[in-house]
């Protein structure tokens, strides 16, 4: 019987930043491959709210634009912007109410790279926070980014 895979919480002392991590046996041009591929994004989704890609390129880079059709209740489309970017080692974007979901990819050996995905609302505008915290998004949020890191971990070592 295989052991279940589970990603690290990690403590971060602000309500509005989640984070989790994943030590993923694989290279990080591999892993960062898929996560800067947006084609890519349904298939390492832990919350399963991505429909699918409709929009952006095949390669995002800093500035690059993409958009989404999801499903979180309801159907909605969400246009997303790159605002973080160091090829192979970070990469984050955000939407209309500018949180960030960040990946940070460190090797730590040939073959081996730890990967931290993190929600990051800290920055965002009072109304966006005011509306995570009314829709108790948080605690939902500490779940996905732990499962997307499980399912990016799958994706990358099957």
């Amino acid at each position: 019987m295989s052991e279940k895979v589970l990603a690290e919480i990690l403590e971060t002392g602000k309500e509005e930043v989640k984070s989790a991590r994943i030590v993923i046996n694989a290279p990080a041009e591999k892993i960062f491959a898929i996560l800067s591929n947006p084609h890519r994004h349904k298939e390492i989704d832990g919350t399963k709210t991505i429909q699918e890609n409709i929009s952006g390129p095949d390669k995002l880079v800093l500035g690059s634009k993409f958009g989404m059709k999801m499903r979180l209740g309801i159907n909605y489309r969400i246009q997303n912007t790159v605002v973080e970017y160091e090829e192979n080692s970070l990469i984050g974007w955000r939407h209309l109410g500018r949180w960030i979901w960040r990946y940070e990819l460190v090797n730590i050996g040939p073959q081996m790279t730890q990967v931290t995905e993190t929600f990051d609302a800290s920055r965002a505008p009072l109304i966006s926070k005011a509306w995570l915290s009314l829709r108790k998004a948080y605690p939902w949020t500490q779940k996905a980014v732990a499962k997307t890191l499980v399912q990016l971990k799958s994706t990358c070592e099957g």
